[in-house]
This record gives structure tokens, C-alpha cells and sequence, in this order.
């Protein structure tokens, strides 16, 4: 070991090796005497021992428990999310700990996922579904974040389930729910949801910006406020009845040229899961069947559309499906296609 002192610092440096490989240290001082005094008590054996434990400390710092990798991740979307999509990465995290326990990230295998899959599964399999694709979404992330190198998710193949029609309801039962809904924002919202197939997050994120009465379209936009699911932007024809009610809301005094469309009594926008609910509530006070959610006003839109003939890939560009696998689940509602299909014979 030796004192050595170069022009990158003003200090006093000590060299030393370490596996036959030149190794030096900074003294903290460019006084000489103080210098030498450093190189006397200097062990190297200790300073690599704390090296090593440093490192060792690095490595545990970069686990991350299933709790704290949920709040991390809730934070990151809670604002591209809707309080629904919310609620269910809570409701997965939870059942996924509750079965794994808190453990870190990094030791999640393939078999724990798969036998998670199983039990959730043999409770409800919906559920179980919605566990495992939100589940597998937030891992992606942390693969980009750098937590794991591979998403345990992956290679695990979910169970088939029985695939069920929509859930949706006709023009006199959609007005029979408006006659049980009191608050005529509620109804102006709800008209525009059977009448544009929108989810409900881009009613209730829609601006007026968005609406061009000349041309009688709805262009839904992305920002930094809100995105749509598949993060892509796309166009809705306004018909009569949606026009008649968009214009009797724009003649309202909370009505701002840059603003949300339906807000509540003192221009706030209204709440995803307040329209949730009181939907739900107006359905209960019909006595029509428990089924019917809010969403089955979009399942209704696209229902009307295909029994009327509609291309099954117009209604994937209203609906805004990635997929035109998604939009085949109306498919069997064009009975009239079928029944001239086996005419043909």
C-alpha cells in the first residue's frame, strides 16, 4: 500500500489491491501528515467487508413485498383508471396476498400462480378471470420497472370459461328506467349511453370540445386527464334523440365551452361510481331482472345495431374494440342472417 496523489482530486489517495487488481481510496485530506496517519490505521480487509455489505444491502433494497408493489403500481394508474378498474386491482391484490402472504415479488413462481389460479377458479370463475388479467397487467410493469426479469403471469394458461350473451334491454325498457330516475342529469347521461354505446368513463370524462354539432359527431379524446381502454381515440355519430338532449344541455346555465358535458348542480363532473349506482337504483325501483348494469346500456347499443343489420365491423369502430373477437358476442343476435343462411340449402 502506498500514498499517491493525481490532478482528478486534490486529496490524497491510497492505493491497494485486492485480488491482485489496483484498488485505491480517497484519504479526505490534502495534507500530507494527515495523509500518512490515514495510511497507518487503513485495514483493507475491513473496507471490503463493508463493500460486500454494502452491496448485499443494495440487492435486498430492490425487493418489493405484493403490498408495497400494489401501492406503488395504484399510484402510477389512479389517474388513467377508472374508480372501477381501481377497485378491482385492490380486490386481486388482496386475494393474490391473502394466498401467497406479503412475500417479495422476485419469488413469485409459476407454480404458486398456477395453483392460485385453481383455487380462485373453484370459487368463481369470473372472479378468478378478473384476478388473473389484472394480476398479469400490473406484473408487466413491474418487468418494465425492472423488479423481475420475467412476468410469472406469462406462460400460465387461464381455464376456459363458458361464454355467456350480454345482458341487454329494449327501447321500452330503457324508458321504463328513465321513469324511475329523478335527477334529469342522470337521464340526460343515461340517454347518451344508449344512444352512443360510450363507456362510462368517457360520459362522464366527456367535454364539450369533443361535440360537433355541424357535423352531428362525438369525437372521444384522449389527454393527461383521461384515456380511453384501448388509448385510442375514435368517432361517434350523434343521432335525433341524443342531439335533442346534448342541445337541451347546452342551453343549461352550467353549460362552459371548454367544460365537462354532464356535471352535477354546482359544475362539478359528475362521479363514475355515484352514475353507477344510481343507475342500479332506478333498475331495482322498475322490478326489471338484477342483471341489468350500467354497462348493458352499451351492450344494448350494439345489440340494436346488429339486429338491424349492422356490419359486425362498424359496430367494433363505434364500440372502440381492439378486437373483432371482442364484438362477436352479438354475433347471434342477427337471426335473420342465420335463418337466410340455411335457407340457402
Amino acid at each position: 500500500m502506498f500514498l499517491t496523489k493525481n490532478s482528478k482530486s486534490p486529496y490524497f489517495q491510497v492505493v491497494y489491491f485486492v485480488n491482485g487488481k489496483r484498488t485505491t481510496i480517497s484519504t479526505k485530506t490534502a495534507n500530507q501528515e494527515k495523509a500518512e496517519l490515514f495510511l497507518k490505521n487503513f485495514n483493507p480487509s475491513i473496507t471490503i467487508k463493508q463493500s460486500e455489505l454494502v452491496q448485499q444491502t443494495k440487492v435486498k433494497s430492490n425487493f418489493i413485498s405484493i403490498s408495497d408493489f400494489k401501492n406503488e403500481y395504484l399510484e402510477f394508474v389512479h389517474t388513467t383508471k377508472s374508480q372501477s378498474y381501481l377497485r378491482s386491482i385492490n380486490l386481486s391484490f388482496k386475494m393474490f396476498e391473502e394466498y401467497l402472504g406479503n412475500i417479495p415479488i422476485q419469488s413469485i413462481t409459476s407454480l404458486q400462480i398456477d395453483k392460485f389460479v385453481t383455487f380462485t377458479f373453484g370459487r368463481t370463475k369470473r372472479g378468478a378471470h378478473l384476478y388473473f388479467r389484472t394480476l398479469k397487467a400490473a406484473f408487466t410493469k413491474a418487468v418494465a420497472w425492472n423488479y423481475i426479469k420475467e412476468n410469472p403471469f406469462k406462460n400460465i394458461k387461464f381455464p376456459r370459461i363458458p361464454k355467456s350473451h350480454p345482458v341487454f334491454i329494449s327501447v321500452a325498457e330503457f324508458q321504463i328506467i328513465l321513469s324511475q330516475t329523478n335527477e334529469e342529469i342522470l337521464k340526460q347521461l343515461f340517454i347518451a349511453a344508449f344512444n352512443t354505446g360510450m363507456r362510462l368513463g368517457e360520459l362522464t370524462n366527456m367535454k364539450w370540445s369533443w361535440i360537433d354539432f355541424q357535423k352531428s359527431l362525438i369525437s372521444i379524446k384522449c389527454s393527461a386527464d383521461f384515456s380511453t381502454k384501448s388509448k385510442k381515440e375514435r368517432i361517434i355519430p350523434i343521432n335525433a334523440a341524443l342531439r335533442a338532449t346534448l342541445m337541451k344541455l347546452k342551453q343549461s346555465k352550467h353549460y362552459k365551452p371548454e367544460g365537462y358535458v354532464f356535471t352535477n348542480s354546482i359544475g362539478i363532473k359528475l362521479n363514475d361510481d355515484f352514475v353507477s349506482k344510481k343507475f342500479k337504483k332506478s333498475v331495482r325501483l322498475t322490478g326489471l331482472k338484477d342483471s341489468i348494469h350500467f354497462h348493458t346500456l352499451r351492450h344494448s347499443f350494439a345489440s340494436m345495431l346488429v339486429q338491424k343489420g349492422v356490419s359486425l365491423y362498424v359496430v367494433k369502430e363505434l364500440l372502440g374494440h381492439e378486437d373483432l373477437s371482442t364484438t362477436q358476442i352479438y354475433s347471434h343476435l342477427n337471426n335473420e342472417n342465420l335463418i337466410e343462411a340455411v335457407n340457402l340449402i
